[in-house]
C-alpha cells in the first residue's frame, strides 16, 4: 500500500508550527505517511521543522499589512506568486491532501489546494480565528478547532496537537524527578512564572517584586524570565526560615518539566500556554497579552468561566496582586486540585491523534 501524500503549511511562530510538528508526528503513527512542510524563509521554521526530522519547502512571505500602506498595493501580486509556488509544491509531491495552521505561510496553500482540487484541511489555533482561516473554512468542509466556541464554517472542536509528552504527562509522577531538575524544594508549594519563550516585562516585574514575600509565605518560584532578561544580577536564592527558593532561568527545553515541578502558573494566555497547562491539570493565573484583537482573553475564557483558572489584566498586574492570588491558592490545597480536575476535563488530550484521524479520511475520501 502506497503511503499517504500529506503537504502541511504553518511557520513564523510557535504558535503554528508546535502543532504542525504535533500533528506530522501522530500521522507518522497511524499511517505511512509523505509529509511535506511548507513555510518561509522568514519563521523560526526553518529551524524547528527540520530540526523535528520533517522535510520544509519554501514560499516567498505574504504578510498584511494592518493599516492602509503602500506596501497593500503589492499584496496582490506576491499573493499570485506564492499560490503558484505553493501550487507546484502540490504537484511536485502528488499531495493527497493539504493541511494548514493559519497565518500568512498557510493561505497561499489554502489557494493553491483549491484550485487543484485537493482536500483540505485547516485548524485554528486561537479562540479568536485568523484572516486565512477564516477565508479557508469557507471551502473546505475539515475545520477544526482548539476552543470550543471559535466561530468558524464547519468548525468541529478537536483541542490543540501537542507533542506526546505534554498529552501524556503525568505531573505527580514526575514532580520529584522535576522538581530536581530545577534544584527545586522537594516539599511546599511551587509557583511557575513563564511570559513565553521571550518573557514578558509586565509579569517579570510583578514577580520579582513579590518574589520575596512569596517565599516567605513557603512559597518557591520557577521564573521563566526569556533569554535576554536574565542577568548577572537575577540570581536564586532560598529562604532561610521556610526553605523556599527563587530559581530564575532564561528558558525551558523542556517545559513538561517545568509544568510538573508547579502546583500552579503564571502567565500569558497564549493558545499553547491555555492549552498545555489545562490539558496537564495545572491551574493558572492568565494574564493577557494587552494587544491585537483580545484572542488571549477569549482564548481563557472557557477554563475562567468554568473556575479552572483565573484571569488578571495586564494592567492590574502588580507584586501585590501576584501575592494575593498566589497565596490565596496555595493555602487552599482543595481548590487547586478541583481547578486541576476541571483543566483536564475541558482539554481534549488527543486533539494530534484525533486531527491526524480528520487529515487521513480527507485523503481517503479524494482517493
Amino acid at each position: 500500500m502506497s503511503a499517504v501524500r500529506v503537504v502541511l503549511a504553518g511557520g513564523g511562530t510557535a504558535g503554528h508550527t508546535s502543532p504542525l510538528i504535533a500533528t506530522a508526528r501522530a500521522l507518522q503513527d497511524l499511517a505511512d505517511a509523505d509529509i511535506t512542510c511548507v513555510g518561509t524563509p522568514r519563521g523560526l521554521e526553518t529551524r524547528v521543522i527540520p530540526e523535528a526530522g520533517l522535510d520544509l519547502e519554501l514560499i516567498p512571505p505574504v504578510p498584511l499589512p494592518r493599516r492602509l500602506t503602500p506596501e497593500l498595493l503589492a499584496v496582490p501580486g506576491r499573493l499570485v506568486r506564492a499560490v503558484q509556488e505553493a501550487g507546484a509544491i502540490l504537484r511536485t509531491h502528488d499531495a493527497q491532501v493539504a493541511v494548514g495552521f493559519g497565518g500568512y505561510v498557510s493561505l497561499p496553500v489554502y489557494l493553491a489546494a483549491r484550485q487543484a482540487k485537493v482536500p483540505l484541511v485547516l485548524h485554528e489555533g486561537n479562540a479568536v480565528p485568523g484572516l486565512a482561516n477564516r477565508i479557508a473554512a469557507r471551502f473546505t468542509p475539515y475545520v477544526a478547532t482548539t476552543f470550543p466556541d471559535t466561530r468558524l464554517p464547519h468548525a468541529v472542536h478537536l483541542g490543540l496537537p501537542v507533542r506526546a509528552g505534554i498529552a501524556t504527562l503525568d505531573r505527580a509522577a514526575r514532580r520529584s524527578a522535576a522538581r530536581a531538575v530545577f534544584g527545586l524544594p522537594a516539599d511546599g508549594t511551587v509557583l511557575l512564572v513563564s511570559g513565553g519563550s521571550q518573557g514578558a516585562r509586565s509579569i517579570n516585574t510583578a514577580t520579582s517584586g513579590a518574589a520575596d514575600r512569596l517565599l516567605a509565605a513557603g512559597i518557591s518560584v520557577l521564573h521563566v524570565l526569556g533569554p535576554a532578561n536574565l542577568t548577572d544580577e537575577t540570581v536564586a536564592r532560598t529562604d532561610a526560615a521556610t526553605g523556599a527558593g527563587y530559581v530564575p532561568v532564561g528558558y525551558v527545553d523542556e517545559m513538561a518539566d517545568a509544568y510538573a515541578a508547579a502546583d500552579l502558573m503564571l502567565g500569558r494566555s497564549g493558545a499553547g500556554t491555555v492549552m498545555e497547562t489545562a490539558m496537564t491539570g495545572l491551574p493558572t493565573i492568565f494574564v493577557p497579552l494587552p494587544h491585537g484583537n483580545g484572542e488571549q482573553a477569549r482564548n481563557a475564557s472557557f477554563l475562567v468561566e468554568a473556575g479552572a483558572g483565573l484571569l488578571v489584566a495586564d494592567a492590574d498586574l502588580t507584586a501585590d496582586r501576584v501575592v494575593t492570588e498566589v497565596t490565596a491558592l496555595a493555602q487552599h490545597p482543595d481548590r487547586l486540585d478541583r481547578m486541576a480536575a476541571d483543566c483536564r476535563r475541558l482539554a481534549p488530550a488527543d486533539a494530534s491523534g484525533a486531527l491526524a484521524r480528520l487529515v487521513l479520511d480527507a485523503a481517503n475520501r479524494r482517493h
